[in-house]
């Protein structure tokens, strides 16, 4: 699909927003948030949570292109924390690792973090605190971050759908510990209770007939891997992971959706009143979950013409040589009964403690091969960096960029990317009971 040009962009209807905080005006100094403690409906009685401000998911952080984000930390917790910009590259002092990049905030604390947005897209925030990230984004301290780029894409809605799931007793109590060995070793803690935006599914709109959608989504759960697929619309992708790709309609119709990941979508409403668009998760045994449900109403508006692509990340090479690139493998492994939950290459890691898996030079391109020996998926994440799926069987790559892949149980796959940012990266598992337990590692830009 052509890429959208201004003309394209006024000849549209004026876009709104949807389920969108307005822009707060711009102050002086940091913006303030706190994470406290607070209280969540996510079922028919209350649930005590952690949040940002309070609430989960916290307040949508929207910014425009080339503005400056300058927040403000205060832990009013019991635990450490961080906030991490999940997805950003680059501005390795602002990446928020514990005990990486910076130290963990300690209860009554504050970090202050400042970051120059030169990037568009969908991001999420959250704490990255070693040993303590699973239990925080399990209790709720989560939140997503919008930073728009100067045109948008022609469209008459722009919903924000944050994806999550909750283990839950039937009182509302969060239930079950967020250390659980087999958990770490397995398919991570997994709640039962979904979420949508903070609350029960499906979240429920209606839009006229003909109405474009953009849908913006992130899955925040700590280990779920959701497979969503759209039901009564033609769905085209235009970004994965914060960075913009050529518009595409998703293989039947269905796109997987690990832990951190975001996806961005374009689909034009049915021209029928009443007919139904649907987001659908599916589960085990064909079991299925509404998670958004948008009605056709009204008199049918004209039928939009394309559906435009995003502009390319210029910051990014249309190629990576991957002649040059420093190969590294990672062996990755549950570690035995007693022992270290996940073995890398051999040995039991240290976190973002031990010594780095590698080091290169800044401009270096690198190929990671993730060699998946255990009988669970994984959803390996690079930090700062925006990474090509390669191809299993020959030498091209997929046509996308990501920050983390799906790793299928007992399979390998392999990413190549440039390391264009200096300093201590982390690489690890996006399931973060995994990532806790020791599938973490990182490496040195020089």
């Amino acid at each position: 699909m052509p890429s959208h040009s201004r003309r394209a962009f006024l000849a549209g209807v004026a876009a709104s927003v949807i389920a969108l905080p307005a822009r707060a005006a711009p102050q002086a100094g940091p913006r303030i948030i706190e994470a406290r403690a607070g209280k969540a409906k996510l079922g028919a009685n209350e649930t005590n949570i952690l949040g940002f401000e309070s609430v989960t998911p916290g307040p949508v952080l929207r910014y425009k292109q080339g503005e400056e984000l300058a927040v403000r930390l205060v832990n009013k917790l019991d635990l450490p924390a961080t906030i991490h910009w999940h997805g950003m590259r680059g501005e390795n002092a602002m990446d928020g690792v514990a005990p990486l990049t910076q130290p963990a905030v300690t209860p009554g604390g504050s970090w202050d973090y400042r970051r120059k947005l030169t990037e568009p897209g969908l991001y999420c925030y959250r704490p990255s605190a070693y040993g303590k990230t699973p239990e925080l984004m399990g209790r709720g301290l989560k939140g997503l971050l919008v930073v728009d780029e100067p045109e948008r894409l022609p469209a008459d809605h722009d919903l924000l759908l944050v994806l999550d799931d909750w283990r839950l007793d039937e009182q509302g109590r969060l239930e079950g510990a967020f250390d659980n060995p087999a958990e770490a070793r397995g398919a991570g803690r997994v709640g039962p209770t979904l979420a949508v935006n903070g609350e029960a599914p499906p979240l429920v709109r209606e839009f006229q007939a003909n109405a474009r959608v953009r849908v913006r989504l992130a899955n925040l759960a700590n280990a779920r891997i959701m497979i969503l697929t759209f039901d009564g619309v033609q769905p085209f992708v235009v970004a994965i992971d914060s960075q913009p790709c050529e518009a595409f309609e998703p293989v039947r119709r269905s796109i997987p959706v690990a832990p951190g990941a975001r996806f961005e979508l374009i689909f034009d409403m049915p021209a029928t009143e009443g007919a139904k668009a649907r987001v659908i998760l599916r589960g085990p045994n064909n079991s299925e979950s509404e998670i958004l449900v948008a009605t056709a109403k009204g008199a049918r508006s004209e039928k939009r013409g394309l559906i435009y692509s995003l502009p390319q990340n210029p910051a990014l090479p249309p190629e990576i040589k991957l002649n040059n690139a420093k190969k590294v493998d990672l062996i990755i492994e549950p570690g035995p009964a007693g022992g270290p939950g996940w073995i890398i290459n051999g040995a039991a890691t240290n976190g973002y403690e031990g010594p780095p898996l590698f080091s290169v030079k800044r401009g270096t391109p690198v190929t990671l091969g993730y060699v998946n020996k255990s009988d669970v998926p994984l959803a390996m994440h690079v930090h700062g960096h925006a990474m090509r799926l390669l191809h299993d069987l020959d030498d091209g790559w997929e046509p996308y960029w990501r920050n983390g892949v799906i790793i299928p149980a007992r399979k390998t796959k392999h990413v190549s990317f440039v390391a264009d940012a200096a300093g201590k990266w982390a690489i690890h598992d996006d399931i973060l009971e995994h990532e806790a337990a020791g599938l973490a590692t990182w490496f040195e830009t020089l």
